[in-house]
């Protein structure tokens, strides 16, 4: 772990260079699943900016004219509308394929009406008997019209053209012939490019060569008869389309156009084809001439050709990234990863400038898309910086977590664990209180009683043992109740509450409370096993205080500590030290008494003024917790002695003698009580002057 830390840039560089290379190995072997996972999810990735960016705009005078449901069956017709009609007589003869006549009639229809140009996404191979009508009217609009023509992939992609009778061979080389074959992507079967031209060698999977025959799309044809030819490319590879909206071509039913009703209502008799470019084609699904795309799985033919001719003619083209551009991409996400997981060291900015720059290049490759048409490449780049950032993050975290945790074992040695929590977790917060504050704590201190005799005669090495177990038992109750140690001061134990992260006043002096009791406990115990060992047992002696403090570093340039300074800290020193002139081994100050008088059993035991301070403190000390088995003879009689004490500091000592002589039949070793019995007599015999308070006045610490 620690070469780790110490060679942390090149590890981290290891894992950037690791998943960059894994993701550009996937490239180069696109059937292993994880590793090709980003090439194949950015095919996907591009097909939703196909979906979400923008589209070319559809041209207004495109018409699909599509053989629906409603025109292969045709609508109800009486027998005065079939009569009149040639052509709803020829399409009620027989289903659908029609007479060719039909087209023938459509032609004169739409030519009439002024269109610009018709184009037949039909194949009209086979011979039928109005293939001399139809002949006719194809060569009277021979420039403005065009046949489909079709590979047959399933039969070594031999070309089925329009018949001999429509049109003389070679059909393919007539201008009024194109292909109406879309090649999909082999991976999904998607089409996303077309072919506007193609030559014999690639029909055979062969790269062209100049010179041969070339054989020109639907779409191409259409353009060039409408004066788009040099919209059209000139190349034979498939060229990527921007696509307009799925539902840009809607189709009309076909057989509207030869309803007299429905020619003049929906059509405006003929206006509404002035100047148009119509392609007729199949629009029911039925006649499977659909098509799966990036926008709709169901795509019809017709309106794919038309979206063709309409990307052609705004060269609404979209470009792939160069493949070394794309690596190089790939390799500058890995270098970026790296750089900031090892530059700025902070998880959450990571995580940040992580998320900031996918979004940012998200948005690059939106505005790239939208612009210009460019496919910049995306899925592998961003899954090479996340997965190198998050990667590297993660080692960073666990690294962290581990020395973190190594330090804080090692400062929880030596400072309390709230502390070293409060260190580690919220550093500022802490640090700025280190300046110097004014805060209300509660202060424990705690000494042993007979340990400097003990240490005289005990054998050094069993001494430091006996109070290195002593210590830990008494640390560890200051911890379970959220002190902080403030410092080991020989066998004396300094703690407080609410100097790093408080609870609140009344809270933290139960807490020290609770402290207090535990160590009383814990001291039994330890006696208990001592005197068992053949050890001797000690005494402890524990003063509690509760007020206002200074809270910040103290010590010299060369080493600080922090610490708790004034007057509520000093008092909880004095207040331990009287502990042994009192015969108890708790005392605690009268603010920090009232604040834990709900959970703790006290008992009042004196009015003390102590070096250096000017005004009387009342001291209690702890009978036992409200939660705790307590004697409840002792607490009755204890009702008794407070009276006495109230009696005496009324300066009614002889009633003050009485009560503590009752007190005393029952607890015949109490030493407070002694104290105060002796004080009665003595001041029944010879009262006190005026100023007398009932004050223990100590001019030592």
């Amino acid at each position: 772990m620690h070469w780790l830390g110490r060679h942390r840039f090149l590890v981290l560089a290891s894992i950037c260079f690791f998943w960059t290379g894994v993701i550009l190995l996937g490239h180069f072997l696109p059937g292993v699943p994880f590793l090709s996972a980003p090439w194949h999810g950015e095919q996907s990735f591009e097909d939703l900016l196909r979906r979400e960016g923008r589209k070319t705009a559809p041209p207004q005078d495109f018409v699909f004219l599509g053989l629906d449901q409603s025109t292969l069956q045709l609508p109800p017709l009486t027998a005065e509308e079939v009569a009149g009609n040639r052509a709803f007589q020829l399409m009620t003869e027989r289903p659908f394929p029609w007479s060719r006549e039909v087209w023938a009639l459509l032609l004169d229809r739409l030519f009439g009406a002024g269109a610009r140009l018709v184009i037949f996404d039909l194949l009209f191979d086979p011979p039928n008997d109005g293939d001399p009508a139809f002949h006719a009217a194809l060569d009277r609009y021979r420039d403005k019209v065009v046949l489909g023509a079709n590979f047959d992939v399933a039969n070594a992609k031999q070309a089925v053209t329009p018949n001999d009778a429509l049109i003389p061979p070679p059909q393919l080389q007539d201008d009024r012939v194109g292909f109406v074959n879309f090649w999909a992507d082999p991976l999904d079967e998607k089409i996303r490019a077309v072919n506007y031209r193609v030559t014999n060698r690639q029909l055979a999977d062969l790269p062209p060569q100049p010179g041969e025959e070339v054989y020109e799309s639907l779409s191409a044809r259409g353009l060039e008869k409408i004066g788009h030819g040099n919209d059209v490319p000139r190349d034979f590879r498939g060229h990527m389309i921007r696509f307009t909206e799925p539902d840009a071509f809607p189709p009309r039913p076909l057989y509207e156009i030869f309803d007299p009703k429905l020619w003049h209502a929906n059509y405006a008799d003929g206006a509404f084809f002035k100047g148009k470019v119509v392609i007729v084609g199949a629009s029911a699904q039925v006649e499977h001439d659909v098509f799966d795309t990036p926008m709709s799985p169901l795509t019809s033919g017709p309106g794919l050709h038309l979206q063709a001719m309409a990307a052609a003619m705004g060269h609404e083209f979209l470009q792939p990234t160069p493949r070394k551009v794309g690596f190089a991409l790939v390799g500058i996400a890995g270098l970026v990863a790296w750089s900031l997981v090892a530059l700025l060291r902070k998880p959450l900015l990571c995580v940040g400038a992580l998320v900031a720059i996918t979004t940012a290049y998200l948005g690059t490759t939106r505005l790239f898309y939208d612009k210009t048409g460019l496919l910049m490449l995306t899925v592998p780049v961003l899954s090479a910086l996340l997965l190198s950032g998050l990667f590297s993050l993660g080692l960073e975290y666990a690294l962290e977590r581990i020395e973190k945790l190594r330090t804080r074992r090692t400062l929880e040695r030596y400072v309390s664990k709230n502390l070293v929590k409060e260190i580690l977790e919220n550093p500022d917060s802490y640090y700025s209180t280190l300046k110097g504050v004014r805060m209300p704590v509660t202060i424990l201190f705690s000494d042993l009683i007979g340990f400097t005799t003990l240490s005289e005669k005990a054998d050094p090495e069993a001494l430091v043992a006996q109070l290195n177990e002593h210590l830990s038992r008494m640390t560890s109750a200051i911890f379970s109740n959220g002190g902080t140690l403030d410092k080991f001061i020989g066998d004396a134990i300094m703690a407080v509450w609410g100097n790093v992260r408080s609870l609140g006043m009344a809270q933290d002096a139960k807490n020290c409370a609770r402290a207090a009791l535990g160590m009383r406990r814990a001291l039994r115990q330890l006696n208990e096993k001592w005197r068992g060992e053949g050890r001797m047992g000690l005494g402890m002696g524990i003063g509690i205080n509760q007020g206002e403090v200074i809270v910040g570093n103290v010590g010299s340039q060369e080493r600080m500590d922090p610490t708790v300074i004034g007057d509520a800290v000093n008092l909880a020193s004095r207040l331990e030290g009287l502990t042994r002139i009192y015969d108890v081994d708790i005392l605690v100050g009268a603010s920090a008494a009232e604040l834990v008088r709900d959970e703790v059993y006290l008992r009042s035991v004196a009015r003390v003024q102590v070096k250096g301070k000017i005004k009387p403190a009342d001291v209690f000390t702890f009978i036992g917790a409200r939660d705790e088995k307590v004697d409840p003879e002792f607490l009755k009689w204890l009702e008794t002695y407070e009276e006495g004490l109230e009696k005496f500091r009324g300066r009614d000592f002889t009633e003050a003698k009485i009560l503590f002589s009752r007190f005393l039949e029952f607890y015949p070793d109490d030493l407070l009580a002694k104290i105060y019995l002796e004080h009665s007599l003595e001041y029944e015999q010879a009262p006190p002057g005026e100023a007398w308070e009932a004050v223990e006045v100590f001019t030592k610490k």
